[in-house]
């Protein structure tokens, strides 16, 4: 394990070890030598309940992004019924420009619902974390960066 590996706290589902990534084709196809035995891989083979998210906290983030996506989608969806129905069986007409602000706020709230749901999920089989989520999302949004900054790092 390499010193940037140690540094950070691993999630409860991560593998232990990384995989090796092939190496990239060159412009010639390279010839190799048959050999009749098999070739045995360096890449480490992952089972896939070693890859796989722990249903507990998939069952989370699940509840999670029900709550903070389907919430202002159906309240988006509301308020087009409503603006309709006021539209047509009353004298209330409301500008069309302001019912579709409503809407693209509402969906655009669930959208971002969606993302916020997995990340302030607790990954930890163990802990629920908070009602809102507040810790989680922080923890996971830095976990997130640090592997986008490796793997950016890993390419350069």
């Amino acid at each position: 394990m390499s010193a940037e590996e140690s540094e950070r706290s691993r999630l409860p589902f991560e593998p232990k070890t990384k995989r090796q990534k092939p190496p990239k084709a060159t412009s010639k196809p390279q010839v190799q030598p048959k050999k009749s035995e098999p070739q045995v891989s360096n890449q480490p083979s992952f089972k896939k309940q070693e890859m796989a998210i722990p249903p507990v906290v998939s069952q989370r983030m699940i509840r999670r992004v029900t709550g903070f996506c389907g919430i202002p989608t159906v309240l988006g969806i509301v308020t087009l019924v409503v603006s309709y129905l006021l539209a047509i069986y009353t004298d209330i007409k409301l500008p069309p420009i302001a019912v579709l602000l409503v809407n693209m706020g509402l969906f655009g709230i669930g959208v971002v619902g969606i993302t916020y749901g997995v990340l302030s999920a607790s990954w930890d089989e163990d802990r629920t974390g908070s009602l809102l989520g507040l810790g989680e999302f922080s923890t996971n949004w830095g976990r997130m960066v640090e592997v986008w900054r490796e793997t950016r790092q890993k390419k350069a």
